[in-house]
């Protein structure tokens, strides 16, 4: 029963039953009913993706969530390049969400031409009233594997050597209606790395957040920190602004960022972008979700 019909049907009794029950008793009733519920915290972020990374979010479920996401060459390429819109890398996604808590997901993405199959779990879901928790926690996992030709066909090469994999804990909360905030520590395995003292496990902690301007616009910013070793000595840590804008059936992500990888195994370890160098690319998401199950 809606509050505000509750509400009014206890103002009902109070005037019937007014001798026999006191306004303190209705409202105690009232409290009581509203303790006993637990409220679930909605739309955290709009998308499955935060920006270039994942988010807490699932589709919804028995719906099928298909990404395109596109990221233009580099501005300082100039104006032969038309300021990196000559360039492009490209990825398609499927998400199929199973339950409420569980999906699936296939890409293939152009870098490295790059197939990889994923899996998120949603934990933890932030909540209120009888069953508070003040947060979400989701878990993903991802392989990938990279198709490209072997540099070296003549010598022995194995399978197991072109596959990488990604796995994140994305804990979110969000405050209000205007603000969410996520963390995301990371770690990504890849079985064969180009010399011996390149790392095949880079740890990273990533950071990112979403402040909704009005009902169908929010900024939204994310940071991934490579912890110190190797890879973080070689190459930068990613960083990516944005905007979303929500049209109803769709949800495009415009951003700015300093990587071209597409997916985890590739921009957190591998992004040698700068922005003070003027290494930025202009790059988009765009969400449609089909309902496939009612």
């Amino acid at each position: 029963m809606e509050m505000k019909t509750l509400k009014k049907l206890l103002i009902l009794i109070l005037i019937i039953f007014g001798p026999a029950i006191s306004a303190q008793d209705l409202m105690d009733m009232l409290d009581e009913d509203e303790s006993s519920k637990t409220e679930y915290t909605y739309a955290t972020f709009k998308a499955t993706r935060l920006i270039n990374g994942q988010s807490i979010e699932l589709p919804p479920k028995g719906a099928m969530n298909f990404v395109i996401s596109h990221h233009f060459g580099a501005i300082n390429s100039g104006a032969y390049e038309f300021f990196g819109l000559d360039q492009a890398n490209i990825r398609f996604g499927f998400d199929y969400c199973f339950t409420d808590w569980l999906s699936v997901g296939v890409g293939r993405s152009s870098v490295n031409k790059t197939f990889d199959g994923s899996l998120k779990v949603k934990l933890l879901r932030q909540s209120s009233g009888a069953k508070k928790m003040p947060f979400t926690l989701t878990l993903f996992a991802n392989t990938a594997i990279i198709s490209l030709k072997w540099q070296e066909p003549e010598r022995t090469n194995y399978f197991t050597s072109r596959m990488q994999y990604a796995y994140q804990l994305l804990l979110a909360r969000k405050f209000g209606s205007r603000l969410s905030l996520q963390l995301m520590p990371t770690l990504i395995h890849r079985n064969l790395v180009e010399t011996i003292e390149d790392q095949n496990d880079v740890w990273a902690i990533g950071a990112g957040g979403r402040i909704k301007v009005s009902n169908r616009v929010a900024v939204t910013g994310e940071y991934y920190y490579v912890l110190p070793g190797k890879t973080a000595d070689d190459y930068n840590n990613v960083f990516s602004i944005g905007v979303d804008l929500e049209t109803g059936g769709h949800v495009f992500q415009i951003y700015l960022t300093n990587t071209q990888g597409l997916i985890e195994e590739q921009f957190i370890p591998m992004t040698d972008g700068d922005w003070l160098d003027g290494d930025i690319f202009i790059s988009f998401n765009i969400n449609r979700t089909f309902q496939i199950v009612k």
